[in-house]
């Protein structure tokens, strides 16, 4: 899967999640080096992106690493951008 695929495979499922789906948006960036995408959401619903515990963000992970690849694989990691 391309990366450019991959955020907006990342950006659709936390659309669903949010109370502000015109909010969000996603892109690919860098974070050390390494390919991340950064998930940009309103500030109201950054925790129900989170999740309780960061059970939302986590499964955004392993969605993203199954559909990329590890990242010591290059697959592509997960930012959510303050």
């Amino acid at each position: 899967m391309s990366e450019d695929r991959a955020a907006e495979m990342v950006a659709r499922i936390a659309r669903a999640m949010v109370a502000h789906p015109d909010q969000v948006s996603a892109r690919v960036g860098e974070e050390r080096g390494e390919p991340v995408v950064d998930l940009m959401v309103s500030e109201e619903d950054r925790g129900q992106v989170i999740g309780r515990g960061g059970r939302g963000a986590h499964a955004l992970r392993t969605l993203l690493r199954a559909a990329t690849g590890p990242r010591s694989a290059g697959g592509l990691g997960l930012r959510i951008v303050d």
